[in-house]
């Protein structure tokens, strides 16, 4: 948990009987379950339940505003990022809505945790039968079909009267959220990577950058330096959930092959939460903790890199590790640099005021400096619902506009070609943030009516950008394997970023932190992709096209034309 967990006082504040209902307020309601769960009946009245309450930060809107003036070059505030303290003033709750939640807590005998380092999330562990009491609500079982795994929630939940101004979100109530997978992309067929005539190929890209990717074909691709960083501030964090755990000898084996120019020994840093480890055993290697570390250590030369590895102590799917997480790293005096994260789930199948509380904690993490990466995700339009859905699937937490997710191409620029399964679209929960107004209306003007009714078209639209993530090579368990997946694209953007990280830090400037409005301002430095699509809901989904588009939103990158105007933001 976060350094310095404590105890709330409890204030003695006359409150409504827990008896009373006629003062109840419905707070969150679902109609009816996803698809991907059954029923099972009526929830164990002693069960215990985890409760988290997330309160309303004090003035959200004012740190909403400093995120963009530290974030938008050109603003006479860009690039003087936040302290923890200074952050804390904007997000941590008034002295009233702690007084008031703690003594409803107390009046059921109930006392909370502090579990943030702003102080605006608690936690209390309260049985089924305390929380249908404090919540009119009526907790059951669900089974989660596909993987046996069973949650407790209820499809409805209320709140007294006098606590809807402090209260924003609880968790678990009524969000369905999916236990954690390795999301990595479909087997790739001939259609996902295009046919490259290997004689037409760029002089510095290797010719077997045609068929598998290795770091020297992103170096070659994109521009990305050799030459050591030399920052020892700048960091790059990668999220490791649902034991995956990467391994230092794959590592070594891997830089052996692939980057013979550094150190077999180049290593990473390791960061625990929520009771985390990272064992090294041959049985323990983890797709995806070794993609994500291999391609951050074997692409990001010299930038230290750190594995921030979650137990499983939280009760269920992304929603609890993700906020675990950034929570964990929002308490330290300085926050990674970078942090990229190649898990995710859909939109639906969490609340909107949940999902709202942990996407303003991304927004405090970029005021602190700090830049968040996501995969978009592997679905493309469908999300986990395959060819069933009518509407497009959104994916949670692309649709945060506090936030850059990252798709997937493959092919060779400049001719690269969307994969099919990258996510992208538009959120149901976020609006279009004035970063990318312009970006979308282009896009939905050159869209016309193809696909109208299936998405929002006022919602935050994603991926940001792109990067390669069809047949990437990595050692796992000591041998060879291909990976595809967004989650092969953002550990690769996130190492560009780290670079650019160090060149900025190292001519006494700041790093770049929330970086979609410097992107969405510098078009140019991104190889702009208009071949391919994504599917799903038994349609093509979203067509490539000419400047942002949400299959693989700016393009790729071009390192040294991104460096340039990172240099010269001010």
């Amino acid at each position: 948990m976060v350094a310095g967990l404590f105890f709330i006082s409890l204030f003695s504040i006359a409150i409504a009987s827990p008896a009373a209902r006629s003062n109840f307020v419905v707070h969150e309601k679902r109609e009816a379950i996803p698809s991907s769960f059954a029923k099972v009946g009526p929830a164990p009245s002693s069960a215990k339940i985890p409760l988290r309450i997330g309160l309303f930060s004090n003035n959200f809107p004012g740190l909403e505003e400093t995120l963009y003036a530290v974030s938008t070059p050109g603003s006479a505030l860009y690039g003087q990022h936040l302290s923890l303290e200074e952050a804390k003033a904007f997000m941590e709750p008034t002295a009233e809505s702690l007084s008031a939640v703690t003594a409803w807590l107390d009046s059921h005998g109930l006392k909370a945790t502090v579990t943030s380092p702003y102080g605006e999330w608690l936690s209390v562990d309260v049985t089924v039968e305390q929380a249908n009491e404090m919540l009119d609500a009526n907790y059951e079982t669900f089974t989660h079909i596909e993987s046996g795994k069973q949650l407790v929630r209820t499809l409805s939940y209320s709140l007294p009267a006098n606590l809807l101004p402090h209260i924003e979100a609880m968790h678990p109530t009524t969000g369905f959220g999916k236990p954690l997978t390795v999301g990595r992309g479909p087997v790739v067929t001939a259609s996902d990577r295009p046919t490259v005539n290997t004689t037409l190929l760029p002089d510095a890209v290797p010719a077997s950058c045609a068929t598998t990717v290795t770091p020297a074909c992103l170096q070659a691709m994109y521009g990305i330096p050799t030459t050591l960083a030399t920052q020892k501030t700048n960091s790059i964090a990668v999220a490791g959930f649902i034991e995956q755990f990467a391994q230092t000898k794959d590592l070594a084996t891997f830089l052996t092959r692939f980057r013979t120019d550094l150190p077999s020994t180049t290593t990473f840093a390791l960061r625990t939460f929520d009771g985390g480890s990272n064992p090294q055993g041959a049985a323990d290697a983890g797709i995806e903790a070794n993609l994500d570390i291999q391609y951050t250590v074997g692409v990001a030369s010299g930038v230290p890199v750190t594995f921030v590895s979650g137990g499983e102590t939280f009760s269920d799917g992304a929603l609890e590790g993700f906020l675990d997480i950034i929570n964990n790293l929002s308490g330290l005096a300085t926050v990674p640099q970078v942090l990229t994260t190649s898990y995710g789930e859909d939109e639906p199948d969490q609340t909107a005021a949940t999902f709202t509380k942990l996407c303003n904690a991304y927004a405090a993490y970029g005021t602190r400096g700090g830049s968040i990466l996501f995969a978009s995700g592997d679905g493309g339009v469908a999300g986990g619902q395959s060819q069933t859905c009518t509407n497009f699937i959104v994916a949670f937490p692309s649709g945060c506009p506090f936030l850059t997710s990252v798709g997937a191409v493959s092919g060779i620029p400049p001719s690269e070609t969307a994969a099919s399964f990258s996510s992208g679209g538009f959120s149901n929960v976020f609006a279009q943030p004035s970063y990318q107004t312009t970006a979308v209306k282009t896009y939905l003007t050159a869209l016309g009516t193809t696909n109208s009714g299936k998405f929002n078209t006022t919602g935050r639209g994603f991926p940001d950008v792109a990067a390669q993530g069809v047949d990437f090579d990595i050692v796992n368990a000591g041998t060879l394997e291909g990976v595809s997946g967004t989650s092969c694209s953002s550990p690769t953007f996130a190492s560009v970023i780290g670079l650019v990280n160090d060149r900025r830090i190292a001519a006494g400037k700041s790093p770049l932190g929330f970086l979609n409005p410097f992107l969405y301002a510098n078009g140019a430095a991104f190889n702009d992709v208009t071949l391919g699509h994504n599917t799903g809901c038994n349609t093509n989904g979203f067509p490539a096209k000419t400047g942002w588009d949400p299959v693989t939103g700016l393009g790729t990158p071009k390192f040294a034309s991104l460096l340039a105007a990172a240099l010269a933001a001010a």
